[in-house]
């Protein structure tokens, strides 16, 4: 076990906050570039989609005119069948939990209203947490919808016995999101992006920085031990993070008017795991680095391009292919923004997000662990 000082934790960190005070770039850095891509993506991005998860609840089984209607979805690019149920419980569930981003619900007398000419009623339930996909969901039911009302409409005129043209009436609900605002879906996930990015890049100069300065030989003589070195480093980006996830925070809900739906106390914990990962690997960077400017240039390659085209914030992870969707567990951010989204949208809780908040502690603890392995008391590399 390793003995800690906490006065010289203390001392190393007063410094490191003297030190951010003292340099405009990096308060500029830390303060103003969350807010500026805050209003940059908010008011000025939209998405684009396919393959969409679909679950099936078919109360209409028996019925072979109901199993060549589903036969539209199940051939169709745009939708990929991932089961069939038969209750709402489950819909919630895997909503919930992100498994699925749609269900279609077809009601027992489908076939019986199409027989008799009437309008058979499909219920659509889409996900609108995200509200670009569940716009362009609707579209593709829609689209699909209306194929077959021309098929059963060809098939009146033709003479196949039908005493009238038969049509489908999709009725959709939107979860989560009613009015499918887009900023809804993008905010919590520029507030990811950006707490990733700002607090690695910021960590990644703290070391690198001592050591361009010539200050780190006057550290090395001293008797902070290393981890209380990295400690100390720590906690000033620790605080930033936070006041940048607050400020994050605030302008979600009062400028963009975000709905936050679930609990306060669950997104501290999440994200100060997610913070300990993020600044433990820009610390690491550091200690690699050496330099200001190759810390900076490897933590923007390791975090901007993961966290942007990686983690489900540009492009749907589903729409990417398989080997692409492997990498991207490895990718921080994708759990972090799986996190906000549930939190402000729908209300998830830990059992929801268990699954990320035990990737986001395993990705935080062995992150800190290895960075205060991997520095060394010493002036050779």
């Amino acid at each position: 076990m390793i003995s800690l000082n906490f006065r010289r934790i203390k001392a190393v960190a007063k410094k490191e906050f003297i030190q951010i005070r003292r340099d405009p770039r990096s308060l500029t850095m830390a303060l103003f570039i969350p807010i500026f891509l805050l209003l940059i993506f908010g008011y000025g991005l939209s998405l684009d989609i396919d393959h969409v998860r679909t679950l099936i609840w078919n109360q209409d089984a028996s019925s072979e005119i109901t199993r060549k209607f589903l036969l539209d979805f199940e051939n169709s690019k745009y939708f990929r069948i991932v089961g069939y149920t038969d209750n709402y419980r489950e819909i919630e569930k895997k909503v919930n939990n992100g498994q699925i981003l749609m269900a279609l619900v077809i009601p027992k007398d489908f076939s019986r209203d199409l027989r008799s000419g009437n309008a058979a009623q499909l219920q659509l339930i889409v996900d609108g947490s995200d509200a670009n996909t569940a716009t362009i969901c609707m579209g593709y039911v829609r689209s699909v919808v209306s194929n077959y009302n021309v098929r059963l409409l060809t098939n009146a005129l033709s003479g196949y016995g039908i005493s009238s043209a038969r049509t489908i009436n999709a009725r959709g609900r939107i979860w989560f999101n009613m009015g499918l605002t887009s900023t809804w879906f993008i905010i919590p996930g520029v507030l990811a992006m950006v707490i990733m990015i700002i607090s690695a890049l910021l960590s990644s100069l703290c070391i690198a920085r001592e050591w361009e300065r010539g200050t780190m030989e006057q550290l090395i003589s001293t008797p902070v031990k290393a981890p209380e070195l990295v400690i100390g480093k720590f906690i000033p980006y620790f605080v930033i993070g936070f006041f940048d996830l607050a400020v994050g925070v605030i302008m979600a809900r009062v400028l963009f008017q975000v709905p936050f739906r679930g609990s306060y106390l669950l997104l501290i914990f999440l994200s100060s795991l997610f913070l300990t990962g993020a600044l433990s690997q820009g610390i690491l960077i550091s200690v690699i680095a050496r330099t200001q400017l190759m810390a900076s240039q490897l933590a923007s390659l390791s975090t901007l391009i993961p966290t942007v085209l990686l983690s489900g914030f540009v492009y749907p992870i589903f729409n990417m292919p398989k080997a692409i969707q492997l990498v991207t567990y490895f990718v921080p951010a994708r759990y972090y923004m799986t996190v906000l989204r549930g939190l402000f949208l729908k209300g998830n809780g830990l059992y929801e997000l268990w699954s990320q908040t035990l990737f986001l502690f395993l990705f935080g603890f062995l992150m800190f662990i290895v960075a205060v392995t991997r520095f060394k008391k010493k002036v050779s590399a």
